[in-house]
């Protein structure tokens, strides 16, 4: 189980995050929501030790993220470009992330076979650094490379922006394999409603760093939702 308790984040007088508590638990498919500046990323980035919440606690599988790395052999994530590695070609990414996650180079190469639609041989066996991919196939590198070495726990920061509708639909059909058979907890924020509502089985709505709606997923979530962004 994730647990974020009495979690604040200031910047100043700033108030970017305030979450009394939210627990997650393990298997789950999450999704978070929230306009700009609402605190979806920063709420990632602390459970990922990646910022220093003003006060709270975070914690992964009953480990405090700021007082141990332990939590980091079961979890894994992509929020962002800056997870890469650009002056690799994306082999050379997987391999490196496969060795930080004890994943002989052989297990890799079979590993990412069942992604050969996604990468729509664009990504294996080019001559492109990482750097000089498009944003969507950068994405894709991101994305596949959490999944190497089985993770408990995945976080993916706007996974679906830069990708074609066809390669969406294939993470999706990813996304959901991961939390309904492997038990896999996910963690998605987006600011598309309909993908995150399609693949979340709850979803949390962020205003202004707040907790405004805890929705288990219905047929009438994406509407709830469309509603209270479209209010007046």
């Amino acid at each position: 189980m994730i647990t974020f308790k009495n979690l604040k984040k200031s910047y100043a007088k700033n108030v970017v995050l305030d979450i009394d508590l939210l627990e997650i638990p393990k298997g789950q498919a999450f999704g978070l929501v929230g306009n700009n500046g609402a605190g979806k990323t920063t709420m990632f980035s602390c459970l990922l030790d990646l910022i220093k919440p003003t006060k709270g606690i975070v914690t992964n599988n009953e480990i405090n993220v700021r007082e141990s790395e332990d939590w980091k052999t079961f979890s894994s994530a992509y929020l962002d470009e800056s997870f890469l590695i650009g002056y690799l070609m994306p082999e050379e990414y997987f391999y490196f992330i496969g060795e930080l996650r004890n994943v002989k180079e052989k297990e890799v190469n079979e590993f990412l076979k069942q992604f050969e639609d996604l990468f729509n041989g664009e990504i294996l066996g080019g001559k492109k650094y990482i750097r000089d991919l498009s944003k969507g196939n950068q994405k894709k590198v991101g994305i596949v490379a959490a999944l190497i070495g089985s993770p408990s726990v995945i976080i993916l920061d706007e996974p679906f922006a830069n990708l074609d509708p066809t390669t969406q639909i294939r993470l999706k059909k990813i996304i959901k394999k991961l939390s309904t058979y492997n038990r896999v907890t996910v963690l998605i924020s987006s600011h598309d409603l309909q993908d995150v509502t399609e693949v979340s089985e709850r979803i949390v709505l962020l205003e202004k760093g707040k907790i405004i709606k805890d929705i288990k997923t219905s047929k009438k979530t994406l509407k709830e939702l469309e509603s209270y962004f479209t209010k007046e």
